[in-house]
């Protein structure tokens, strides 16, 4: 029978146009595992949209850590009482949750709920750009928005892979962070600074516009771009000889949940991430941790980049 749980729901009338309110949680499918959620993680692109254009009561939620109720009636997935992170196609921001089984991954008991819920969306993100890069050892590698919550995740896991790694930042203030994560950091006002010391193998832009620019005029022979965010903004110009000039460069679009259809299931990508962090090659910069009724004014905020790395929720 369907339960009634609590979960973060877009309400025009309430602080941020996020409150926790009841809901019905429907029974699980076959191959759905059952959730107590302990620890959500905030992304800019469901933060906006519950902020600034989804209808009152719709929810919102990607990134989860909790503990395993109820095993998938098909026998995959893990036990109840097991530690895990995991992703959900929205409705993440709730105290309950049933998940895919394919969709989550066993924590190992070193990783903590809050560094686990950093991993989801933007630890995914980074690890499929990078794969678009191939074998990085010894290569160049660049990344816009390096202070971001992408951003850092890439940096680390780009090093961790052996590549020569420059985050650009535009703040002096972010320089000593990107260097934490083992990137060479260029500081400009936009991603033209980093061309003396490229060309790149790879670039993996968040940014958009004038940076996507940029970085098409920027990689070696045979190099790649991989584009996945418009945060500078939705419209780029470059120029094309210089794209298409220097032989076999390609720019990838990506969408992370196309990703996770078509190219390798979640549950894999998440358990490699948690392992790093286990082995302590990957350091998720947590910048905010609250409890979950903070929601409204945590989703603000981050909307208006008043901090750097990830804001981490906790479900009481």
């Amino acid at each position: 029978m369907p339960q009634t749980i609590r979960a973060v729901v877009v309400d025009a009338a309430a602080p941020g146009r996020l409150a926790i309110k009841p809901v019905e949680l429907r029974d699980p499918d076959r191959d759905e595992v059952g959730v107590r959620v302990t620890a959500i993680s905030l992304n800019r692109g469901e933060t906006r949209r519950a902020l600034q254009v989804a209808e009152p009561g719709w929810r919102p939620g990607w990134d989860f850590a909790g503990i395993v109720e109820s095993a998938a009636a098909d026998g995959t997935g893990p036990k109840p009482g097991t530690r895990v992170v995991g992703l959900l196609p929205s409705g993440a921001w709730a105290e309950r949750i049933n998940c895919r089984s394919h969709a989550v991954a066993v924590l190992p008991d070193v990783v903590s709920d809050a560094e686990a819920a950093t991993l989801p969306v933007a630890g995914l993100t980074a690890l499929h750009a990078l794969r678009q890069g191939g074998l990085l050892l010894g290569r160049k590698v660049l990344i816009d928005g390096a202070s971001g919550g992408v951003g850092h995740l890439a940096c680390q896991l780009a090093a961790a892979a052996g590549a020569l790694v420059w985050g650009h930042v535009r703040r002096e203030e972010h320089r000593a962070a990107v260097e934490a994560c083992g990137a060479r950091a260029v500081l400009g006002r936009d991603l033209g600074a980093a061309k003396p010391h490229g060309p790149f193998w790879l670039i993996v832009d968040s940014l958009g516009a004038s940076a996507l620019g940029a970085a098409l005029g920027m990689l070696q022979p045979n190099g790649t771009c991989v584009t996945f965010g418009v945060s500078e903004g939705p419209t780029a110009t470059f120029e094309s000889r210089d794209f298409f000039g220097t032989g076999g460069v390609k720019l990838y679009g990506l969408t992370l949940f196309h990703e996770l259809m078509s190219v390798e299931r979640a549950g894999i990508g998440l358990r490699l991430l948690a392992e790093l962090i286990e082995a302590k090659k990957l350091r998720p910069q947590i910048a905010v941790e609250a409890p979950w009724d903070e929601i409204g004014t945590i989703g603000r905020r981050l909307i208006d980049r008043e901090f750097t790395g990830k804001a981490v929720l906790h479900i009481r």
